[in-house]
């Protein structure tokens, strides 16, 4: 999973949809770290949360 992602990305967590959009702040190992619009900063591991890519449908 963390090949797919880098810094800056914009994502989302479809288990915590209320947590708004995110975006990538960094990865080390297996740890992502993710400032959400309506949570805050989170650290994310990517063994037990899966992020999908925000797909902007304009």
């Amino acid at each position: 999973m963390i090949l797919e992602f880098e810094p800056g990305d914009i994502v989302i967590n479809p288990s915590n949809k209320d947590w708004g959009i995110g975006q990538i702040q960094s990865i080390i190992n297996n740890k992502i770290t993710v400032n959400f619009q309506n949570v805050g900063k989170k650290v994310i591991n990517s063994e037990n949360i899966e992020l999908e890519k925000f797909k902007n449908n304009d």
